[in-house]
């Protein structure tokens, strides 16, 4: 089943070619994955590699993966290890002139090493190495180090212009990779409490 969970005002629904967004992912020997969690909930281990890629996309399905190389001990060898600490190699795509909000300029794509704690999150590695973030009521992830500067997951027509549209999160849409967290366990736990009045018949 998808669950569907709207992020902003309802509005009427207009063809589009998709939502302009971060997406995240992470790397597995050697090639990237959409993630299906958000960065607040992902625990990446000393050595990772994940990446954020700036983009028009429908859903995971089409959505761009992050450009160039990324090699853990290339991106980190000037962060050596840390008792109590872990790396995790960052990869940030701004994106193309072509997916850019009106007006403005992607910065050229950059990688970052990030030192965070042990038990720390991929959100706070971002943190870390990428500030200015930047986050909607929903816990989406809006702007990495300030870009963009306005906007936020919003639909793109054919033209290449923002309708006024809500991003809708599916479990296979482009905002599972961007979900802050908290908004997603809402989802989840939804669900699973409508799955077990099902299982427990009527009246229950």
């Amino acid at each position: 089943m998808v669950v569907a969970l709207l992020l902003a005002g309802a509005s009427p629904a207009h063809a589009a070619t998709g939502y302009r967004y971060w997406s995240f992912w992470y790397q597995e020997n050697g090639s990237w994955q959409y993630a299906t969690q958000g960065p607040s909930s992902a625990e990446p281990a000393d050595g990772d590699v994940e990446g954020f890629r700036f983009s028009v996309s429908a859903d995971s399905k089409d959505a761009e993966k992050p450009r160039g190389t990324a090699e853990f001990a290339e991106i980190c060898a000037d962060t050596p290890a840390q008792d109590d600490a872990k790396r995790v190699a960052l990869v940030l795509d701004f994106g193309t002139a072509a997916d850019a909000p009106k007006g403005e300029t992607p910065p050229k794509a950059r990688t970052a090493c990030a030192r965070i704690p042990e038990d720390g999150t991929s959100a706070e590695a971002l943190a870390a190495v990428a500030k200015p973030l930047r986050y909607g009521s929903d816990a989406l992830l809006c702007a990495i180090a300030g870009y963009p500067a306005a906007g936020c997951g919003e639909q793109v027509t054919d033209g290449g212009d923002p309708k006024p549209e809500p991003l809708v999160a599916q479990d296979d849409g482009p905002s599972v990779g961007l979900l802050a967290g908290g908004a997603a366990v809402l989802v989840l736990g939804g669900a699973a409490l409508w799955q077990a009045r099902r299982r427990r018949g009527p009246g229950v």
